[in-house]
């Protein structure tokens, strides 16, 4: 296992990927973008047209299929047998998508060994996600969650699908819209038996909503500083 491993979870438009790849760079540790691992399952069976309920399916997908996840320029690039799919990966479809994924028990448990696998390869880790300080690395050397009002989160989401262009009609992308299906997101999150979304009891509970991203990095970073000597942050 890495030599030190911090843990973002929180919900989603939190802002913790962004956080978690800016504080991942600031101390010079592999950046874990679990939410790409998922996604990349979810991309895969897409492509071969797989009943995204049919849980034997998806869990023949993670087994037949090879992912390669790397990091590169601070950002984790995704290979499916060979193929760079990163930009693929953030479409408004696989996100829908992804919650099936998520919430199915067994495909969790494989991913949750994957990301272990991951980091056993790195000296230093920050790694983002909704079961990081709970499940997959519970004994982490520092734990953060990150939480901001549901209508901060639902307005960070519209812009960043407007900032990409997204083909959804102006409808969909509209801010009730886009709250209700985080709404959706957080209570199936907060309600599966597998790796369920809620802080670890050990964790730092950083509130992002009147934060931008640069003061939430800088008062992470202040709280890895206090925690850890010179010699590791």
């Amino acid at each position: 296992m890495a030599d030190l491993v911090i843990t973002i979870d929180g919900p989603a438009a939190s802002g913790k990927s962004t956080v978690a790849r800016l504080l991942a760079e600031k101390l010079g540790a592999s950046f874990l973008d679990t939410g790409a691992m998922y996604r990349a399952v979810t991309l895969a069976a897409m492509q071969a047209d797989v009943d995204m309920n049919d849980e034997a399916k998806l869990l023949d997908i993670l087994k037949t299929k090879e992912f390669q996840f790397s990091v590169k320029q601070g950002k984790m690039a995704v290979c499916i047998d060979g193929v760079d799919v990163t930009e693929q990966l953030r479409s408004p479809e696989i996100t829908a998508n992804a919650r099936y994924i998520a919430s199915t028990a067994k495909l969790r448990e494989e991913l949750v060994k994957m990301q272990r696998q991951f980091a056993a390869k790195q000296k230093k880790i920050v790694t983002e996600g909704r079961d990081q300080g709970t499940v997959a690395f519970g004994d982490a050397d520092i734990k953060f969650y990150l939480t901001a009002e549901i209508t901060e989160r639902a307005r960070r989401r519209q812009a960043e699908l407007r900032a990409k262009g997204v083909s959804e009609s102006l409808e969909q992308i509209a801010l009730p819209q886009v709250q209700k299906a985080i709404e959706e997101r957080d209570k199936s999150d907060e309600s599966r038996t597998a790796g369920p979304l809620k802080p670890a009891g050990d964790a730092i509970v950083v509130d992002t909503t009147d934060l931008s991203i640069e003061e939430v990095v800088k008062k992470l970073s202040c709280f890895v500083a206090k925690k850890l000597p010179p010699s590791v942050s």
